[in-house]
């Protein structure tokens, strides 16, 4: 029977170490690729690694998160094993309310602490950044600490301190010197628990960060939003990092035992003292990269431009060459929805540049949230297309200059749909039974239930309850009958990769996909679609307009609007930049994506309503319970 159970049991083992180790690997992989495509590797090339080392965003996420990670872990060990020892020496009653006190902070969800220390820096007026991300990471790590040292504790002899200080020691110096080195296995593996779990944290990070602090799980999560290889990089160098951090902590004993052997009598081992000097030269490193500062004689340096948008947004040069031309620092954060960004302007968190989509722009004008721009002091209006001005939430442009624009339609293989089908059926071709279990739906409740809404001939900011329950069925439809799947940017490499026939997609990723792969299309339905917005405001708080002027003078100006339109993918608002990325020669030459529709009757900015956005985003709610029903 035992002979029998060990090919299982290495079989298992084997499948296990496969499970954990494979995706690993397969990042490893990519990051050498030369193409941007996350899934089909197109050649060896170093060019991800060139541009994570050319990054200051990177650069500095790296050096938050090791910094916060060893401060936090110093604290942390040194707090959390001292209160171990005095509550081993305090009565049973407040060692047990202390031991439940500190086991719940381990039971609460992340998100639950998360919320709660955003709530403490906002009710005391913290300025949240890299102190606060750190004390936060202090306070979680601490009850690990405890949990690992306090074993150790109570397996020592309760007499040891009492006898140590008979023998003469001081009360310090029975801890340190008789009562620390008897816990240091526990102490040690509190510490290491408490480094791991600072470095893997995001989502207490998330909440409790600001003014563009980032560490890489805040970096990584913000990068995936669009398709972007360099977080392979950035990932691999993590796991290069981690990896020789724990070989040097597993060799490190063995070599020093050799050492000892082999030291002659007097003479003191060179290891140790070699090892403490590696360690402080890197601290210093990282110290002197993340502090380090330039002086300089132009017209803005030492100013600061808090810059709030979507994330991956922006191309790769604006910011450094804006910061070298004005010697401003831009301090860019980054929210995943224009909901999240309410909350934050709401709340009074100041920006000097916020970047929201048309309808929340609206909302934002309307409750005073705004500053009008100051028209004498911006040279890029004459260079914007007519197409862009005078759009209903800014019909005088006196708040807001586009910074993208686009539309919403269907991108599909043209190897497995039929224009023909695309033509008669619009976006009912997402209840052909034809294409079942082979297209994605947007999770987005404005983009779905605009598509419905235009599908069954209404507009798509109708007020009215009964077309908006026609909406919802056609949904449930939808999700009950063609088993679509329902995914965010990760449409923008699966259909790259044509895994699905057809989705819904944004024409700025649909320009991406085109580009990627000749076999992908993009049709815009002639129900009628979403025509959409992107724009540069200033918030009523912003603390330094006239540098937020010249950033949206910069942006808009014609070698960084191509930049930025020629990276990031989305149209851009001024008409030489559009015409070239689409002409002759351009990027983006004949792929129909990239350059919107226009003076089309259908189609239709959203207004903002709150009812009808809460009605509909109930109903969206339901629309995905009954997709996970349909599973």
């Amino acid at each position: 029977m035992k002979k029998g159970k060990r090919p299982i049991g290495k079989t298992l083992t084997i499948l296990m170490i496969a499970f954990f180790y494979l995706p690993i690997l397969y990042m490893m992989v990519f990051s050498f690729n030369e193409g941007k495509s996350l899934t089909v590797f197109t050649g060896f090339s170093l060019r991800w690694y060139e541009h994570m080392l050319e990054s200051r965003d990177m650069m500095e996420a790296l050096y938050t998160t090791f910094s916060i990670a060893l401060l936090a872990t110093v604290i942390s060990t040194v707090a959390g094993t001292i209160a171990a020892i005095g509550l081993s020496k305090s009565r049973k009653i407040i060692r047990d309310l202390m031991k439940q006190v500190n086991n719940l902070p381990l039971m609460n969800p992340d998100i639950v602490t998360a919320i709660g220390f955003m709530l403490l820096f906002i009710t005391f007026k913290v300025d949240k950044g890299y102190m606060t991300m750190l004390l936060a990471h202090v306070a979680f790590c601490i009850p690990y600490v405890i949990l690992s040292v306090m074993p150790k504790i109570r397996s020592l002899d309760p007499n040891l301190a009492d006898a140590a200080m008979d023998l003469g020691a001081k009360p310090f110096q029975a801890i340190t010197k008789v009562i620390v080195p008897q816990i240091m296995p526990g102490v040690f593996s509190g510490a290491l628990i408490a480094f791991t779990m600072s470095v893997d944290d995001f989502i207490i990070s998330y909440f409790v960060t600001g003014n563009g602090v980032k560490n890489l799980s805040i970096m990584v999560y913000t990068m995936s939003k669009r398709v972007n290889p360099s977080i392979n990089a950035v990932s691999t160098l993590v796991v290069v990092i981690i990896m020789l951090a724990l070989l040097v902590i597993n060799v490190m004993p063995v070599l020093m035992e050799k050492q000892r052997k082999k030291a002659e009598v007097g003479k003191k081992s060179l290891l140790l003292p070699i090892a403490a000097a590696v360690c402080a030269v890197s601290v210093i490193v990282l110290v002197a990269v993340g502090t380090k500062k330039e002086e300089s004689d132009l017209p803005y340096a030492g100013q600061t431009l808090y810059v709030y948008m979507p994330g991956e947004y922006i191309g790769e040069e604006i910011v450094p060459l804006f910061e070298a031309q004005t010697g401003a620092i831009v301090v860019m954060e980054n929210f995943d929805s224009n909901e999240q960004m309410y909350i934050k302007v709401a709340n009074g968190e100041s920006y000097d540049i916020v970047i929201p989509s048309d309808y929340m722009i609206q909302r934002l004008r309307e409750e005073n949230y705004l500053q009008k721009l100051d028209q004498s002091k911006l040279n890029c209006v004459d260079a914007l297309l007519d197409a862009v001005k005078n759009q209903p939430y800014d019909a005088t442009n006196e708040y807001s200059v586009p910074y993208f624009w686009g539309t919403v339609g269907i991108v599909y293989d043209k190897t497995k749909v039929s224009i023909e089908d695309l033509e008669s059926q619009g976006f009912n071709i997402f209840l052909n039974q034809k294409y079942r279990g082979d297209i994605y739906l947007y999770d987005s409740e404005r983009d779905s239930f605009m598509m419905a809404l235009k599908a069954l001939g209404y507009s798509m900011n109708t007020e009215d309850q009964g077309e908006l329950d026609a909406a919802f069925d056609w949904l449930v439809e939808c999700v009950s009958t063609m088993k679509p799947e329902i995914v965010t940017d990760e449409i923008i490499d699966n259909m790259a990769q044509g895994r699905k026939a057809l989705g819904l997609c944004y024409s700025g990723d649909a320009t991406y996909i085109m580009s990627e792969n000749e076999n992908m299309g993009f049709y815009m339905p002639e129900q009628g679609t979403n025509l959409w917005f992107d724009s540069m405001v200033i918030p009523a708080n912003a603390e330094n307009v006239e540098l937020a002027h010249e950033f949206i003078n910069f942006v808009c100006g014609y070698d960084m609007a191509y930049d930025n339109s020629g990276y990031v993918g989305y149209t851009s608002p001024i008409q030489a930049v559009m015409e070239d990325l689409s002409g002759e020669g351009g990027d983006y030459e004949g792929i129909n994506a990239y350059l919107p529709r226009t003076d089309y009757d259908l189609d239709e900015v959203f207004v903002y309503n709150a009812e009808t956005r809460k009605v509909i985003s109930n109903l969206w709610s339901k629309v995905k319970i009954a997709a996970s029903n349909a599973k």
